[in-house]
């Protein structure tokens, strides 16, 4: 029933240098909370929860990063004049606590290769496996606090499939490699659970179904006892993991059955993946308790124009339609649910609607559902991305949905040498502490973060840092703010929706620069000077 994302990233990969990439811009600004809804240790479900080791309610508010399913085998945007790792940052300042990765079975053959990626920007991922990328990036979002969902997207990078398996990529292949996954992360507890196969749906027409069921009892059709035996196989290896579990579109695996000639038997189908509406009937079992969370997708106009989009009630229907294809799953207290797609261009005003109700539905605080975001990538040609297509600055509108919803993560950037000055300076805010990491360098330049706190008691409003560099030191392009260069001093001031930093709040700035590898001096927030 749903088209699928129509990815452009490959041909932008094969345009784009780091020559003619200088953009310096303003993201957000989200202070990291002191504890983040993803909780410690592996985590476990009870009823409609996810629990973390203590027992504390975890709630999963993440993103989806695609390209590993695609020819290029590896995270989209590698090819942008911004390190990785500023990605993974903004992500997680921005408040998305979980990373969903989508990958293909292809991205890991041990001959498979990474493209797309710019060496100049991203120096120390030149020349490594798919699989050595995603490890650098579940290790950089552990340290973030964040954690990470494995998505088994395609078994083949050429596109998606109806059932869980191809003649190339049979059902051994798909389970064998989820138990290579699971035994490589094994102890992590950064990787948190496996969503076994993306957007199960139908194909064919009834009575001559040929795509996934659910609870058919035909086991090369029926996508719950597929499931069954992944998870299984999965936690055979992997106890610890959650398994997640999407639906199907129709319940019989066919688009629609009025080939019988009767209005009243016409299936009700619903998106790739979304339909949930028999689990409760026949439900996924699972060998180790507590592991289960279902998984639906759901989507608004830009995707497909479903006809609840268009009835008179709308948006006031939608709740109904909700529960009855996965929302009471939940409202019955049977398992817990992450929406693990959701997304929309926002180029028609319905789907601004959807998308604020459907926020509200999954409702606020720790206890709500969890969710990813489809997508952090721009270039998601039916949804677009939180990031413009800089892959630097954020579209807002996307934002201030959802931001109310989000759980930031517990945790930061790794450790810092960090020195306080306190002086009686101007801006209100009397004393500031700064602290320089180097995340990068290479031959022509660097990338780093320039974290300021503002250790006094009054909020710098609106807030602006200065710094120095060496001569001949030259910044290529920042974010968390509006960076500007005079000769050796750089000025950084306060986006517009962000301008305050309050007494005990930090900014981190983050900047790529051309020229000798030097740290920031004479940091100053307003008239305080922050010397590191």
């Amino acid at each position: 029933m749903k088209l699928r994302h129509n990815v452009v990233g490959a041909l932008i990969a094969a345009v784009v240098t780091a020559a003619g990439m200088v953009a310096i811009g303003t993201a957000p600004v989200t202070a990291v909370a002191a504890a983040g809804g993803t909780g410690t240790g592996y985590l476990h479900t009870s009823g409609n929860k996810i629990l973390d080791s203590t027992g504390a309610t975890v709630r999963l508010t993440g993103i989806n990063w695609f390209g590993m399913e695609t020819d290029n085998k590896t995270f989209h945007g590698l090819w942008a004049s911004r390190t990785w790792r500023q990605q993974v940052d903004q992500m997680a300042q921005l408040g998305y606590n979980t990373l969903r990765i989508p990958y293909s079975n292809d991205a890991l053959k041990p001959d498979a290769k990474a493209t797309g990626i710019n060496d100049y920007s991203n120096p120390d991922l030149v020349g490594l496996s798919p699989l050595q990328i995603l490890d650098k990036v579940i290790a950089y979002a552990g340290q973030k606090g964040m954690r990470v969902i494995l998505d088994r997207h395609r078994p083949t990078s050429a596109g998606q499939s109806a059932l869980w398996y191809t003649a190339s990529a049979p059902e051994t292949t798909w389970i064998n490699d989820w138990k290579m996954l699971a035994q490589r992360y094994a102890g992590n507890t950064t990787v948190i659970g496996a969503d076994l196969h993306n957007e199960p749906h139908a194909e064919g027409t009834n009575p001559a179904a040929t795509g996934s069921c659910w609870g058919c009892g035909d086991t090369a059709r029926d996508w719950r006892l597929a499931a069954e035996r992944a998870g299984n196989a999965i936690l055979g290896v992997q106890p610890n993991w959650l398994i997640f579990v999407e639906g199907v579109s129709c319940p019989s695996g066919g688009l629609s059955n009025v080939w019988d000639g009767d209005p009243s038997n016409d299936e009700d189908c619903g998106w790739w993946g979304g339909n949930l509406s028999k689990a409760g009937q026949f439900p996924v079992r699972l060998n180790v308790a507590n592991r289960l969370v279902y998984s639906p997708h759901e989507y608004a106009t830009s995707v497909y124009n479903q006809p609840w989009f268009s009835a008179p009630d709308y948006p006031a229907n939608m709740p109904a339609i909700w529960d009855k294809y996965w929302g009471y799953l939940y409202k019955q207290n049977i398992a817990p649910l992450m929406m693990g797609e959701f997304g929309t261009t926002l180029a028609n005003p319905v789907d601004k609607v959807w998308l604020e109700n459907l926020m509200a539905y999954t409702g606020t605080g720790v206890n709500g559902m969890s969710f990813t975001y489809w997508s952090w990538n721009p270039n998601s040609g039916d949804t677009g991305g939180i990031l413009n297509d800089d892959w630097t600055t954020v579209n807002q509108a996307k934002q201030n949905i959802l931001q109310p919803y989000l759980i930031p993560p517990a945790g930061g950037p790794g450790p810092t040498t960090t020195t306080t000055t306190t002086t009686t300076g101007g801006g209100g805010t009397g004393a500031c502490k700064s602290a320089w990491k180097l995340d990068n360098s290479w031959q022509g330049g660097f990338q780093g973060s320039l974290t300021v706190t503002n250790t006094g008691t009054d909020a710098a409003n609106p807030w602006k840092v200065t710094f120095t560099l060496p001569s001949g030191v030259t910044i290529s392009n920042g974010w968390n703010g509006t960076f500007s260069q005079s000769g050796t001093t750089v000025t950084v001031t306060a986006p517009s929706h962000a301008p305050s930093l309050g007494g005990g709040a930090s900014v981190s700035l983050g900047f790529t620069a051309n020229g000798t590898t030097a740290a920031p001096a004479a940091v100053a927030l307003n008239q305080s000077a922050c010397t590191a």
